[in-house]
């Protein structure tokens, strides 16, 4: 809804992404000033389409939204984000069949590069729903020792150089900086923030970073893609869950 620079981005990411795979999808660019009511008869439409297996609404959504409402009315088999209560519990107790597209592309990035979590300290700094509660259950069911931080966690950099995994979803820019990190460990980078020089960044200080840790994700580049490519597997798995 609206236009959000960044949110068309995005959008036209995934749409590329679904002409890549094969996948058949629908755009529907609503005007700023489009109800709630107007919204939640969309989502209900699309509901019940058989031909749709995924729904998905790009966030933020204006104010006068109420984003909570939005998200519930999607039906939790088409809620390919998993942001509905019941993949939100699902994944608590490990028995899920989304999961939300950033975490599963950090666990991705994680598996693919060789990383046994087991038995691992892994510090997520960051508390949202969206990022870092599910990326710490997911580190958890991974029998990862979890420790969840956020920006007022007091003595913050003494928790992060303990972790031997350290996922940053704190959405503040160059937050993490070299020293907060131990030596030889694995940095993910979540955050994607503009500068004002218009030059993207991450919530962990690259520069100092990358001296310090053994293995580290790029901003843009990095997480990024992989957020995309999960959202087309859940989507994938979204058509065999509804057929």
């Amino acid at each position: 809804m609206g236009e959000d620079p960044a949110s068309q981005v995005y959008v036209r990411n995934k749409e590329i992404a679904c002409e890549a795979c094969g996948i058949y999808s629908e755009k529907y660019a609503l005007p700023e000033e489009t109800t709630q009511e107007e919204l939640l008869s969309l989502i209900d439409t699309l509901n019940k389409k058989s031909s749709i297996s995924g729904i998905l609404v790009q966030l933020p959504v204006p104010k006068h939204i109420d984003e909570e409402t939005i998200i519930n009315a999607i039906d939790p088999k088409k809620d390919v984000d998993a942001f509905h209560p019941i993949n939100v519990g699902k994944i608590m107790v490990g028995n899920y069949d989304f999961v939300p597209c950033t975490p599963a592309g950090v666990m991705e990035l994680i598996k693919e590069s060789g990383i046994d979590v087991s038995g691992k300290e892994c510090v997520v700094v960051g508390r949202s729903n969206i990022v870092g509660k599910p990326q710490a259950m997911l580190l958890l069911h991974q029998n990862g020792t979890v420790t969840i931080c956020h920006s007022r966690t007091k003595n913050l950099a003494e928790k992060t150089r303990n972790a031997d995994i350290l996922v940053a979803a704190v959405g503040i820019p160059n937050f993490i900086k070299g020293d907060m990190i131990k030596e030889g460990a694995v940095v993910i980078d979540v955050g994607i923030n503009r500068m004002e020089n218009g030059k993207l960044c991450g919530d962990v200080e690259f520069e100092t970073a990358e001296k310090v840790a053994d293995a580290i994700t790029p901003v843009p580049g990095g997480v990024g893609p992989m957020t995309i490519a999960m959202l087309m597997r859940n989507t994938v798995k979204a058509a065999i869950v509804n057929n």
